[in-house]
C-alpha cells in the first residue's frame, strides 16, 4: 500500500470524501483542504578505506533484512542532512565523521509496516577519523568493505542504494 492509499478520512474535518488527486495530494470534497504527500529526507554515507573499498552494512531488519546497504537513515525533525549523516554513522558504526561532501540525491520508495514511503536519499562522501571503533550497531547486523565494481547489485536491498552503487561501477 502506498502512502497515498493510507488515508481514508480527512484529518481536518473527518469526512470520508478524502481522495487522492492522482499526483501529489489528497483533497477533501467537503471542506476543500489538501494534504500533500512529499518525499521524506534520508541520508547515505559513502565511506572508503585507504584501498578505496566502500564500507557496506548488512541490514538487521526489514525491509530487505540481510541485504547489503550503505550507512545512513532518516533525517530527524529539526536536523540538517549533514547532522543526520554524522549521527547515523556514529549510531550505526561507532565512527566519527571528520569531513563530508555532498555526492548526489536518489529518490526511493521505502516500504515499512505495509506502507510505502517516498524518500529522497541525500548521499555524502564521508571521511572518518579512523576505523578503530568500527562496529555493527543499531539497525546494522554486520559490515564489510567491497570495491564498488565487484559488488553484485542484486545483493543490495534498497533501490536507491542499488542505483547509487551502479553509478560507481
Amino acid at each position: 500500500m502506498y502512502s497515498k492509499d493510507a488515508f481514508h478520512f480527512c484529518p481536518y474535518c473527518g469526512s470520508e470524501n478524502f481522495v487522492w488527486d492522482g499526483t501529489k495530494s489528497h483533497v477533501c470534497s467537503d471542506c476543500g483542504k489538501k494534504l500533500y504527500t512529499n518525499e521524506v529526507g534520508a541520508v547515505i554515507a559513502l565511506i572508503y578505506n585507504a584501498e578505496m573499498e566502500l564500507l557496506f552494512t548488512i541490514r538487521k531488519f526489514n525491509p530487505a533484512k540481510g541485504t547489503l546497504d550503505l550507512p545512513g537513515g532518516f533525517i530527524d525533525l529539526g536536523e540538517t542532512a549533514e547532522q543526520a549523516v554524522v549521527r547515523e554513522v556514529k549510531e550505526e558504526l561507532g565512527l566519527e565523521v571528520l569531513d563530508l561532501q555532498f555526492y548526489g540525491s536518489f529518490p526511493n520508495e521505502y516500504s515499512y509496516a505495509g506502507l510505502t514511503y517516498f524518500t529522497i536519499d541525500l548521499a555524502f562522501v564521508c571521511k572518518v577519523k579512523n576505523f578503530d571503533s568500527l562496529s555493527a550497531n543499531d539497525d546494522v547486523s554486520g559490515v564489510c568493505f567491497k570495491y564498488p565494481k565487484q559488488v553484485n547489485l542484486q545483493e543490495i536491498g534498497l533501490d536507491s542504494v542499488r542505483k547509487l552503487v551502479a553509478g560507481l561501477q
